[in-house]
């Protein structure tokens, strides 16, 4: 997890409520608070 992976990761713990925008697929494995999922919107892939 880089620096910037886990900023997002706070801040979705500090606003449960929200949705991260993200390309990076390894926010699937993330989860915040140690086990909540983080709900994601994640692009289908441009081919």
């Amino acid at each position: 997890m880089s620096l910037a992976d886990a900023c997002l990761v706070r801040m979705s713990e500090i606003y449960p409520n929200s949705l991260l925008l993200t390309l990076d697929r390894d926010f699937i494995i993330y989860r915040r608070n140690k086990n909540q999922v983080i709900d994601l919107i994640i692009p289908d892939e441009i081919t």
